[in-house]
């Protein structure tokens, strides 16, 4: 089930920025090429309506760096300054890492509770109603977004879901901690792709290399070999 959920974080990061940078690349391209002069080509470009691109990819973008958040405290990405921390006894370390780690959780959890409580007075509260087939009473309809017009709820949704997936991310490294005393930790150096196995040994031996793109010394030639003779 975990492994579920880790791959479904992923993956909405993923297409979230994917398609707020394709977005945002048609919709420049669509609007310096819609200034040439070129016949049907220009009036077809500006039939386009392309409004909406920077409100989308500005959604896109608030959802993925709320998403992002937990996804950095289940991986060990966020910065944190943890220079005294280290310097202390292994007892008092742990101590002092559960604390940071429970008020993470802590902080998150308020944050997505009064999100929630924020999105289901935005007009929530009204389209379930509405969805139901209940009557809505006096309740005003929710407000939208001014291009997409989009039920803003939906857009707030971002801060309730993200913030509570980030306290449980919280809650999962302080649980892994407790069973391991190990935190996640994320090698900056480290370039996903490239194979470490590839690289090439320090203590090669560069001039024993049979090949034409490595440089050779033939003058110099380990002991009890003829040596070249020099032109």
């Amino acid at each position: 089930m975990m492994k579920i959920l880790d791959h479904l974080e992923e993956w909405l990061i993923t297409l979230l920025i994917g398609g707020a940078t394709l977005i945002t690349f048609t919709a420049v391209v669509h609007r310096y090429m819609s200034g040439y002069a070129i016949p049907g080509l220009q009036d077809w470009l500006l039939s386009l309506n392309f409004s909406w691109a920077q409100e989308l990819t500005i959604i896109m973008f608030v959802w993925m760096a709320k998403f992002g958040a937990a996804y950095g405290v289940r991986t060990g990405v966020h910065v944190g300054v943890d220079v005294l921390i280290n310097k202390l006894q292994d007892k008092n370390r742990a101590k002092f890492v559960l604390f940071g780690l429970a008020a993470g959780a802590l902080f998150t959890g308020v944050v997505a509770t009064l999100g929630a409580h924020f999105v289901w007075e935005n007009g929530a509260h009204y389209s379930f109603l509405q969805w139901l087939g209940k009557d809505t009473g006096d309740l005003p309809d929710p407000p939208t977004t001014p291009d997409l017009e989009w039920p803003t709820w939906m857009v707030y949704s971002a801060v309730p879901l993200g913030s509570s997936l980030m306290c449980f991310r919280f809650l999962q490294v302080a649980v892994g901690f407790i069973r391991t005393g190990e935190l996640p930790h994320h090698d900056h150096s480290h370039v996903d792709g490239l194979e470490e196995e590839n690289e090439v040994p320090k203590d090669v031996n560069w001039y024993g290399m049979d090949d034409n793109t490595h440089p050779h010394d033939l003058t110099h030639k380990p002991h009890g070999e003829p040596r070249e003779p020099r032109s």
